[in-house]
Parts: C-alpha cells; sequence; structure tokens
C-alpha cells in the first residue's frame, strides 16, 4: 500500500491546481489579518456598540483567538471546493488522461487502487487545514498577541479564558478535518461516474449548496430530515466555544460525518468493482 500512496501523492503535488489552493488560503487570510491590523479596533467598536452601551467592557477584546474563529467561520465555507478540486480529479483525471485503464491492468486490486487514492486525498485534505491552521492561529496570535475569547452569539455572548481556549482550537481543527473528509469522500465517489474532473467538482459543490440551504432553512417539511444530511453537522466545530462545552452533539456529529464518510468510501469501491473501464 505504501508504494502505492506515494505515487498517488507525487500525482496529487505535481499538479499546479494543488498549490492554488494553498496560496487561494494565504491569501483570504493575509487579507483579513492586514484589514484587522489597519482598521480593527474600528471594526470591533462598530460590532459590539450595542453591547457597550449596556456593559463595560475591559481587556483586549481583538487579540489572535478572535481573529482565529473569525477565519474559521469564512473559510470553511470555501475550503470544500478547494478539496473537491483534488479529490474529484483523483478517478475522473485518469480517466480523462487515458491512464484508467492502464491503472487497472496492473498486479493491484481495484479496491487497493482506491483505498490508496482515497488516503492521498485524505492526507491532501489534512494539510490543507494545518496549513490554514498555521496562518490562521499560529500568525494570529504573533501579531495580535493573546487575550481572553468573546464570542457573540444571537442569544448570548460567550466569553473565555485565555488558558481555556488553546485546547478548543485543537479540537475544532480536528473536527474540522472529519468533515472536511466527508467532502472529500463525496467528490471522490462522484469522480468514479465521471471521465472529466469537472463534473464531480460541480456536482459536489452544487450538493453542498443545497444541502446547506435545506439545513439552514426552518421549514418544518425539511426538519426531518435535516439530521441526516452531513451539512448539517459540518459546522459541529463551533460547539467547542461553548461555555461548557456539550459534548454529546459534537460527538454525535463527528460520529454521523465518519458514517457519512464510510459509506462514501463502500459505495465507491462497490461502483467501482462493477464498471467497465472504456477509457
Amino acid at each position: 500500500m505504501w508504494p502505492l500512496l506515494q505515487i498517488e501523492l507525487f500525482k496529487i503535488f505535481k499538479r499546479s491546481r494543488t498549490y492554488i489552493s494553498f496560496a487561494a488560503i494565504g491569501a483570504i487570510v493575509a487579507l483579513i489579518l492586514l484589514a484587522f491590523y489597519a482598521d480593527g479596533n474600528n471594526y470591533m467598536a462598530f460590532g459590539m456598540q450595542s453591547l457597550t452601551q449596556s456593559f463595560d467592557i475591559q481587556g483586549k477584546v481583538l487579540n489572535g483567538y478572535l481573529i482565529c474563529f473569525i477565519i474559521l467561520q469564512t473559510l470553511l465555507i470555501h475550503v470544500p471546493l478547494l478539496i473537491a478540486l483534488v479529490a474529484g480529479d483523483q478517478v475522473a483525471g485518469e480517466a480523462n488522461m487515458g491512464t484508467l485503464r492502464l491503472l487497472i491492468t496492473k498486479p493491484v486490486s481495484r479496491t487497493r487502487l482506491l483505498l490508496a487514492k482515497f488516503i492521498a486525498s485524505t492526507l491532501y485534505t489534512i494539510l490543507l487545514l494545518l496549513w490554514m491552521a498555521l496562518l490562521a492561529l499560529v500568525v494570529s496570535v504573533w501579531i495580535f498577541g493573546t487575550g481572553d475569547l468573546m464570542i457573540l452569539k444571537s442569544t448570548e455572548v460567550v466569553i473565555l479564558e485565555n488558558t481555556d481556549v488553546l485546547w478548543r482550537y485543537f479540537a475544532a481543527f480536528g473536527f474540522a478535518a472529519i468533515a472536511m473528509t466527508t467532502v472529500a469522500a463525496l467528490a471522490f465517489f462522484l469522480s468514479v461516474f465521471a471521465e472529466n474532473s469537472i463534473g464531480p467538482i460541480v456536482t459536489t459543490m452544487s450538493v453542498i449548496i443545497v444541502f446547506t440551504i435545506l439545513s439552514t432553512m426552518d421549514i418544518p417539511i425539511f426538519n426531518t430530515i435535516k439530521p441526516f444530511l452531513f451539512t448539517t453537522h459540518m459546522i459541529g466545530w463551533k460547539g467547542f466555544f461553548d461555555a461548557p462545552v456539550s459534548w454529546s452533539p459534537v460527538l454525535q456529529s463527528a460520529g454521523i460525518l465518519l458514517l457519512h464518510i464510510a459509506g462514501f468510501l463502500v459505495a465507491t469501491i462497490w461502483v467501482f468493482r462493477k464498471k467497465d473501464i472504456l477509457s
């Protein structure tokens, strides 16, 4: 398996689109950091004006922990597209280049081939999130320093002490890795049906958009299916920033996402093993 995985990782990281994803995240984070560095205090004063009218807020509200939370909320909406660019190309790209038929003639089972491709996609996803964590958390803390984290919610204000924040970010990025691997598994599954990577990429994003709309709409007819949509659980990382953490819904969301990953992977293997490779 290791030689196959090395080959698949080499294929991923020799493509320019792989580095476009890292560059895109770097550019977005840099712009956010620059904006807060230049005018962050005015932004915070505007956003908290209703709160400051009733309470006297002391301390350094604008700090690296808050910037990281804002970046997470912003980027985790766009990262699925960057992941689909690679995962959706894993099988469809081989078919498009005419190398898929050659691959299955090798003395390697189709299942092992797919597992190597999926593991490579998962490692790419994790590396992308580690890159985002480095920029969003480490660089933000380096520039803005640390402090208590204040999160404004629709019905409450959550204040987390400085010493109680860092572990929450580690847990949140771990949860995000599960959520983004679910997206990779979906794009990987769709790639076995296409001979061009554009189809799986567009379809993956379309599914995410439609499911997200269904997850957020408060319409009774959709309430019965919301718990089964993986998009409903992708924002479960926010549960780590409750005080105290409600572990049951967070772990339940993680479990449902893991079931989706396993289901997509099993379905991919089942379809690919029965598929006639003509290209």
